[in-house]
């Protein structure tokens, strides 16, 4: 059985202090689709877990926390999502399906089964949480749990976009819906994102910085959010017109020093609606990137979703 998140904490103490990134853990690219391949880091044995990072992040940001799941008894799976990182960057078609979250939650499934892994549980930050819980609506048979952190679904979030959404997350429409986002971008895209080498650790930072200078990746996230505006909501209204629910346990939880209560109140009471379960949630005592931030906390909260809570069926 996986060991107690107590016992992780013990276990990594060691890696981290040494200052070890993703220690043990093997790089590889793997095919998924005709053109698409995936740069994927994997460490640990045990049942799968499958970690999706968020905008504009790559899989680097999970640095602190893959290895202490790992070490819980996980074989832990960190993708770069389509588009993002070092995956492949295909050109995008005229209604965005080809960065929508339909066809990066294919990706997923299809990059277990080319790991060996018919069924895993996902977690996903921001964007990335929106490719974790199409992956559960799509393909229920293979997703044994469900983590989403930071996020409600993107239909949820757009027919509640009022002023108080709209200016903090003004690059929503930006990146949806204008023309000049990539032009704007890519003439200083260090500028743009204001990334922070201290809090986000060397390796982690020196990754993102070579992949937002590149003008192909800039399009791919850019076109992540068009889908989003489009396709993905059309997707998710398909969804709940059909009464299609998430059918594995699933755990919600947000950052204490976000803006998730200030939009939604308790964000858990919007995901109920769409979980057959029970729905677990969790606060974490950070800002957005919590696995930056906080990935200690973050680890101990994501093991106990995991492993199973004391009590539940």
């Amino acid at each position: 059985m996986p060991s107690s998140p107590l016992n992780v904490r013990l276990n990594v103490t060691s890696w981290w202090e040494a200052g070890v990134v993703f220690a043990d853990f093997e790089v590889r690219d793997v095919t998924v689709a005709p053109g698409i391949d995936l740069r994927v880091r994997v460490g640990g044995a045990g049942p799968a877990v499958i970690l999706l990072h968020g905008h504009p992040r790559t899989h680097m940001t999970w640095h602190a926390v893959a290895p202490r799941l790992a070490a819980g008894g996980y074989l832990v799976i960190c993708p770069d999502l389509r588009g993002y990182g070092h995956s492949s960057k295909p050109d995008p078609d005229p209604d965005h399906s080809t960065y929508c979250d339909r066809a990066m939650a294919g990706d997923i499934v299809e990059l277990a089964s080319r790991l060996g892994q018919q069924t895993f549980a996902v977690i996903g930050h921001d964007r990335g949480s929106y490719v974790a819980y199409r992956t559960a609506l799509d393909s229920p048979e293979h997703v044994t749990s469900l983590a989403v952190l930071d996020s409600v679904p993107i239909v949820e979030a757009l027919e509640r976009a009022g002023a108080e959404f709209a200016e903090p997350w003004w690059h929503w429409f930006f990146l949806g819906a204008s023309p000049h986002a990539e032009r704007v971008i890519n003439a200083d895209p260090l500028a743009w994102y204001r990334l922070d080498a201290a809090s986000m650790g060397a390796d982690n930072y020196a990754d993102m910085v070579e992949a937002v200078q590149q003008p192909r990746t800039v399009r791919a996230m850019v076109e992540d959010y068009r889908a989003g505006l489009h396709v993905d909501r059309r997707h998710d209204e398909e969804a709940r017109a059909a009464g299609r629910l998430i059918e594995c346990p699933t755990l919600v939880a947000w950052s204490r020093h976000d803006d998730m209560v200030d939009l939604y109140g308790d964000p858990a009471e919007v995901w109920k609606a769409w979980c057959r379960r029970r729905v677990h949630t969790a606060v974490i005592d950070s800002g957005h990137h919590m696995a930056e931030e906080a990935p200690e906390q973050l680890s101990d909260v994501l093991l106990t979703h995991l492993n199973g809570y004391p009590g539940s069926a």
